[in-house]
């Protein structure tokens, strides 16, 4: 009986080494493209940052820490004294601020409508599904010039409150604040909705019907019953909004007209007409090390919420 035991113990161990062994062989493909196309360009833009900046464009292979100096300093032609410059920190601040608004916005706007869509019917879930996914049927750059070319001057906007006697003259909406975050919310608000979607449709409804039969509010039910339920959906949403209108690019060029700078386009200069390649290195790896910073004591304080929800 105790061969048998053995016998059974090391053939099962046996199973578990080949099971743990094609594992490994079946994500070695993954790993081998995250490797190659994810790992190794971060590698080469960290090496990139402590080098020297070419004349015209590229790299000069001597050790420098200039690229991360002159993020915050500035060094005087004269004296050759540092004198703190806080030009990037504005643009890296206010593209927090960007990404926040519209992060919040976002859920404010998409709780609602995914807690609608969660609640039809099967059949009409499916066509709302569809009308959300819409503008994912055309490019970035194609619905961002469609925003233009309504809330510019000559624009729908300004022609209809002209039109009925509204406005007098039209209203500069272009190239401002607030074109660039009409542009983000536009772009963002369906990677808000579709998590939170699929987050609500999961909950079972009957513990709504529940908390109501015990006499709770409907503040109650939403601030006890609902959001708990949905918080994996609002966590997940938030950061698929937060992070690429961190780093957008387009919104801000074309609606911003490249006056109101963004990090992304703070990134693109350095490698375009600024041809300082390890400082646009340097400004990328900052604003990685940022968010992953942020995302560390997001998560961090939202990982018990998500255990007890």
């Amino acid at each position: 009986m105790t061969m048998t035991l053995s016998q059974a113990a090391f053939f099962e161990a046996k199973a578990e080494k080949t099971s743990a062994r094609r594992n490994r062989l079946l994500s070695l493909p993954a790993l081998v493209v995250i490797g190659i196309f994810g790992v190794l360009p971060l590698l080469i833009i960290l090496v990139y940052s402590f080098l020297e900046a070419a004349p015209y464009g590229g790299v000069q292979w001597k050790f420098s820490t200039d690229a991360y100096l002159n993020f915050l300093f500035q060094q005087d032609i004269f004296d050759n004294t540092l004198q703190f410059t806080p030009d990037f920190l504005i643009i890296y601040l206010r593209s927090f601020l960007f990404a926040v608004v519209t992060t919040v916005i976002c859920l404010l706007l998409g709780f609602p409508t995914a807690y609608f869509m969660a609640t039809r019917t099967p059949a009409q879930r499916n066509w709302w599904v569809l009308l959300i996914t819409i503008p994912f049927w055309s490019n970035l750059l194609v619905r961002t010039l469609a925003i233009m070319f309504i809330i510019r001057d000559e624009g729908l906007i300004n022609n209809l409150l002209m039109g009925l006697g509204v406005i007098e003259k039209p209203i500069t909406m272009l190239y401002t604040n607030f074109a660039i975050q009409l542009g983000l919310l536009y772009s963002f608000l369906p990677f808000m909705i579709l998590p939170l979607y699929a987050s609500l449709e999961k909950m079972d409804f009957r513990l709504v019907e529940a908390a109501s039969d015990l006499y709770a509010t409907r503040r109650q039910v939403l601030r006890r019953v609902i959001i708990p339920l949905s918080l994996p959906g609002i966590i997940a949403g938030c950061l698929l909004v937060f992070i690429p209108a961190l780093g957008a690019y387009v919104t801000p060029l074309i609606l911003g007209g490249g006056i109101h700078l963004m990090i992304g386009d703070l990134i693109a200069q350095q490698f375009g007409s600024g041809r300082n390649w390890p400082l646009g290195c340097a400004q990328a790896l900052i604003l990685m090390a940022a968010v992953l910073v942020a995302l560390y004591f997001y998560v961090r304080n939202t990982s018990g919420k998500i255990q007890h929800g």
